[in-house]
C-alpha cells in the first residue's frame, strides 16, 4: 500500500531522503488517478527499501502542487537527492513507472 504524504512530511520524506522518492500527485475526484493507484501500490511494494513511493492529494497540498507546477492529475514526479529527476503526466502502465524509477536508482 502506498503511503499518503502530506505537506508537513514533504521536506523530510522527499527533499531530505537518501533514497529516491516517487510522488503520485492525485485527487480523490480523478478517475485516471484511481486507475493508476494499483500500479503505484505495486511500485511501492516492488521497490521497498530501494525507493520511497508516496501518493499526495493535490487538494490537501495545494502549495506543494503549485511549487511543482502540477496542472493535471495524475502527475508522478521522480526525485533523486531531493530534486526532481523526471515526471510523467497522465495514466501510464507499471512498466513505464518502473523504467523511469530504474533510471534514477
Amino acid at each position: 500500500m502506498t503511503n499518503e504524504l502530506n505537506a508537513e512530511q514533504f521536506e523530510a520524506e522527499v527533499k531530505k531522503s537518501t533514497l529516491p522518492a516517487v510522488v503520485d500527485f492525485s485527487a480523490t475526484w480523478c478517475g485516471p488517478c484511481k486507475a493508476l493507484a494499483p500500479a503505484i501500490d505495486k511500485l511501492a511494494n516492488d521497490y521497498a527499501g530501494k525507493a520511497k513511493v508516496f501518493s499526495m492529494d493535490v487538494d490537501k497540498a495545494q502549495a506543494i502542487a503549485t511549487t511543482f507546477g502540477i496542472r493535471g492529475v495524475p502527475t508522478v514526479i521522480f526525485f533523486k537527492n531531493g530534486a526532481e529527476a523526471d515526471r510523467i503526466v497522465g495514466l501510464v502502465g507499471y512498466d513505464v513507472l518502473s523504467k523511469k524509477l530504474n533510471a534514477i536508482l
